[in-house]
């Protein structure tokens, strides 16, 4: 469920929270345009205000991104104001409320998987070289999914720095996917042998499976094409979700190689590309990452072929190298550039990495009320596969299990009446 604040004069705010209440959405809290500054937005997904320059504010734009919260503006406000922000246009001043509620859902990053999808899959992390925060995202997404149902697990398949082990508290010298690559090619691999490999690690969302990676990179050779592919599709029987933490690098132009049996060096990373149901592309809210991940996610989505899923995520967004605008203008590169238009952000929260660091521990058990957890948890509601969305079973979400009720809409003659 959408959680709101509306930030309208009276009477309209109190009209407006009467008439979202009835469309699914839920109100947090209602107040003029002028308390929006001190306000508590953790708790929100977005805020409803008018589109004047007296409400829309740098220091609000850029609290609200570090929140993880999103704008939907009412009025007939200047547009260049909302472009420099890179906001959406404008709703109407009097806009019904159905057509906010239709506003703030497609605000809401569409990256579900397909109708068709299996319920169980293999999902991919990936993003550009420069530490976007592939591994830390990788965590906290298994844990937000766990949190929501599924059982999940997680694969280090990174064959040059593999870090989920160490960022979990565990050794680097378990089993992990190097073994289960060997038992994979052997023909002795499956849930049970899987379950007994892995590592398990409780945490505030339930309990996880761990298979760590190499514990030196020179054993990249163990990784083959093979024995991962084999091993990913097993992968499949033993857990609803299996995210795989993979390199930058990866081998799309294999087939012009001069030695064309011999081991792939980042093979690992294109095997678990092309075996994956969604891949989590990861991009840091900087010009040198978002170069780099325009450069190779062209070169990802044709060694994928068209119809695969991908999530595009931008970690660490904040004000920094970007300026106030890093959004609008994060947003506008990659809709000129590569024709992305379907983008989640993740705000910068240094003190929960640190803690998460310190630790050894998912930044959801450490620092809850994080807005990098907030937004996290919301891209793992995103990416459930259809039909299976539940409510959160832990006590430590914040949503509720209630169930959204979409009133009918009435009829376009009764509404143009």
């Amino acid at each position: 469920m959408i959680t709101a604040i509306i930030a309208l004069d009276e009477p309209r705010a109190f009209e407006l929270s009467t008439a979202l209440k009835r469309e699914g959405i839920r109100i947090s809290g209602a107040m003029p345009p002028s308390a929006l500054t001190s306000a508590d937005l953790s708790a929100a997904d977005a805020v409803i205000l008018p589109a004047t320059r007296a409400a829309i504010t740098s220091e609000l734009v850029t609290t609200c991104d570090r929140a993880g919260v999103r704008i939907v503006t009412l009025g007939a406000g200047d547009s260049r104001l909302l472009g420099r922000f890179g906001l959406p246009e404008a709703l109407p001043e009097d806009a019904e409320a159905w057509q906010i509620a239709d506003a703030l859902s497609e605000e809401a990053p569409h990256t579900a998987a397909p109708a068709g999808a299996s319920q169980r899959r293999i999902i991919a992390v990936w993003g550009p070289h420069g530490a976007p925060g592939r591994s830390t995202l990788a965590i906290q997404l298994a844990v937000e999914l766990t949190r929501a149902g599924r059982s999940c697990a997680l694969v280090d398949a990174d064959t040059v720095a593999p870090a989920l082990a160490l960022l979990l508290g565990l050794g680097d010298d378990a089993p992990g996917i190097a073994a289960a690559c060997r038992r994979a090619e052997l023909g002795s691999l499956d849930a049970v042998e899987l379950s007994r490999l892995a590592a398990r690690v409780e945490t505030s969302a339930g309990s996880l499976d761990v298979l760590g990676g190499l514990n030196r990179p020179s054993r990249w050779p163990e990784l083959s094409a093979a024995r991962l592919g084999t091993t990913l599709r097993l992968c499949r029987e033993w857990a609803d979700d299996t995210i795989v933490d993979v390199a930058a690098s990866f081998d799309a132009d294999e087939e012009v190689s001069d030695d064309l049996a011999g081991p792939r060096r980042h093979a690992a990373t294109t095997t678990a590309l092309r075996e994956a149901d969604v891949i989590v592309a990861v991009l840091s809210a900087d010009p040198l990452s978002v170069s780099r991940f325009l450069r190779d996610h062209a070169e990802v989505r044709s060694m994928i072929g068209p119809t695969a899923h991908i999530a595009v995520v931008v970690n660490q967004l904040r004000q920094g190298p970007l300026g106030i605008d890093a959004r609008g203008q994060v947003r506008r590169a990659l809709e000129r550039f590569a024709g992305i238009t379907d983008v989640t952000f993740v705000p910068f929260d240094q003190r929960a990495a640190d803690a998460a660091l310190l630790h050894a521990r998912p930044m959801a058990d450490v620092t809850p009320r994080s807005p990098l957890v907030s937004a996290v948890r919301r891209l793992a509601e995103h990416l459930q596969p259809a039909g299976s969305r539940s409510a959160p079973v832990t006590a430590g979400s914040r949503r509720g299990s209630s169930r959204v009720v979409r009133w009918p809409r009435p009829a376009r003659a009764a509404r143009e009446a």
